[in-house]
């Protein structure tokens, strides 16, 4: 297989959102998009992608949260203006009554017992484990079968990066494996060789924000 006609994933969290600076559950009610700071963050990194070291990317998509919209938004324009695609089941894990619950009063109302029943759901209405890996699973699977051959720029969320690592690695649900996946990190596969086998190129790539502030201060 000549470089040409490899597949390269490349999936890039969201910058800052509103609901981490407010601290809370940001499912499809709760989210509002990117902080003043997740927009700096974006655009840095579509600032790297304009002086042209990265791999061309070929198609881009997002998750329909508004915080993943908003950062493919920006990064469109370094792009050659792609269109944004969006996906439903590249979201975060979908939370249920918990969504737009401050992070502290989550145990108050909630049991939870981590994720060490993986079929237990978040809350009440909301996914468990399971389904949350099997749901992003497929959805990288429709893709990557979808557009062989091309570039994807996946714009999505830290669990959705966390469950690609894997499954692409080959790792359990629950096995003990923690990552922090920065805001607008770039992570890439790419396909190899040995059909089904791919290569991990990166991960957690984050040198476009340099001299930007980790953080915004929590406002909850």
């Amino acid at each position: 297989m000549s470089p040409r006609e490899r597949t390269r994933l490349l999936l890039i969290r969201h910058g800052e959102s509103e609901v981490t600076v407010k601290q809370i559950i940001g499912g499809d009610l709760a989210c509002t998009g990117l902080s003043p700071l997740g927009r700096r963050q974006a655009e840095a990194l579509g600032e790297r992608y304009m002086q042209g070291y990265e791999p061309k990317v070929d198609a881009l998509w997002a998750s329909t949260l508004p915080r993943a919209i908003e950062t493919a938004d920006l990064l469109s324009p370094s792009l050659g203006d792609l269109k944004v695609h969006t996906h439903p089941d590249l979201v975060e894990r979908r939370p249920g009554e918990a969504d737009g619950v401050g992070y502290q009063e989550f145990g108050s109302l909630f049991e939870w017992t981590g994720d060490f029943h993986p079929h237990l759901p978040l809350a009440p209405g909301g996914e468990s484990l399971a389904a949350f890996s099997y749901r992003t699973g497929q959805a990288l699977y429709e893709l990557v079968e979808g557009y062989p051959g091309t570039t994807m720029m996946v714009v999505c969320h830290g669990g959705v990066i966390d469950i690609a690592m894997r499954l692409f690695m080959g790792l359990g649900m629950n096995t003990q494996f923690v990552l922090w996946t920065l805001n607008t990190s770039i992570t890439e596969f790419v396909t190899t060789d040995e059909p089904g086998v791919w290569r991990l190129v990166r991960y957690n790539d984050a040198a476009h924000l340099d001299g930007l502030p980790p953080r915004t201060e929590p406002t909850g």
